[in-house]
């Protein structure tokens, strides 16, 4: 499959890339938390009336790529192209190496959905931080993104639902002011489709429910991405956020793709099984026409990267909708 073929059509629609200011850390402390939460702010050195993706990490083998200094394919891309990516350090990173019995490791979930709350209630305190950002945001404009575990997280924001294992509650920590998503290889439903791993080590998974998740999504799953570790359903419980939510959703199947996309999760990364540097690239222009096109209703990108992803010789992957 070349990248040639399949990607000159999406590609063509971004337009030319700008270049790209990054700070981090910034720190915002937070005494309630562990740790002070520390982020990477990604925008472009032009251009006002900016909108927001708030990029989840997920949680791999690498140290660093669960931080964040991971996910530069898409957070470099989409700030080139307009957005202002920030990227938390969740409790969960390794970079953090906390305790084991710090409340609510090892996966934090509640944490991580939390930290992105925080960081829309203290964007003036971002702004301050950042050279040349200032006066330059529209808060009205916010998307959320993650992988994998990052997806759960973004899912959460979303309006999909789980029942506390430690208390018994029905968690909702929904966020009215993110108006899009992107999951990306993201967690599926619990149940019986679980692998006894994740039942005894994470159950939080078990009771997900995504039939509350009503904001616009584009869940992206790759037709080869198992995570047997995870799930007895195979490739198709990363689509699930797709089809068990009501719309307006989207699924993005990428033909041949694993867990990691292609290596979206950092630039050479040896544990993306399934590297292609075209994949990725499909990857970045498609989420990127997604995210476009909600956040700035009547733009035209969407429609025009998914009609060119269709009509593709050799197409990276196909679209559907409801």
């Amino acid at each position: 499959m070349s990248s040639s073929t399949s990607t000159t059509g999406i590609t063509g629609i971004t337009g030319t890339p700008a270049p790209v200011l990054s700070v981090s850390p910034v720190v915002l402390p937070a005494p309630d938390r562990p740790v002070d939460l520390q982020v990477r702010v990604s925008a472009p050195v032009s251009g006002d009336d900016l909108p927001i993706v708030l990029l989840s990490h997920g949680q791999g083998y690498s140290n660093h790529l669960s931080s964040l200094n991971g996910y530069a394919p898409l957070a470099n891309f989409w700030a080139a192209h307009g957005f202002v990516v920030i990227q938390p350090t969740h409790l969960s990173s390794a970079t953090l190496n906390l305790a084991p019995d710090t409340p609510g490791a090892p996966m934090y979930w509640r944490s991580r959905a939390e930290d992105m709350t925080r960081i829309l209630d203290r964007l003036d305190e971002i702004e301050a931080a950042v050279p040349q950002l200032g006066g330059r945001l529209n808060r009205d404009k916010v998307a959320v993104a993650g992988h994998s575990m990052g997806g759960h997280t973004a899912s959460l924001l979303l309006g999909a639902r789980l029942t506390d294992p430690d208390d018994g509650t029905v968690v909702d920590l929904s966020e009215p002011r993110i108006t899009a998503g992107v999951l990306l290889a993201t967690t599926g439903r619990g149940g019986d489709v679980l692998t006894e791993m994740v039942v005894e080590n994470w159950p939080f998974f078990k009771t997900t429910d995504f039939s509350r998740m009503t904001t616009p999504t584009l869940v992206v799953a790759g037709d080869k991405d198992d995570s047997a570790h995870l799930t007895v359903a195979g490739p198709d419980w990363h689509a699930d956020p797709y089809v068990l939510a009501p719309g307006p959703k989207t699924l993005l199947t990428l033909f041949g793709a694993e867990h990691g996309l292609g290596g979206i999760s950092g630039y050479d990364v040896a544990e993306t099984t399934d590297e292609n540097p075209g994949r990725v690239s499909a990857v970045q222009h498609l989420t990127w026409a997604y995210l476009r096109s909600r956040l700035f209703p009547g733009d035209p990108a969407w429609q025009k990267a998914s009609e060119a992803l269709t009509g593709a010789t050799s197409p990276w992957g196909r679209v559907e909708s409801k």
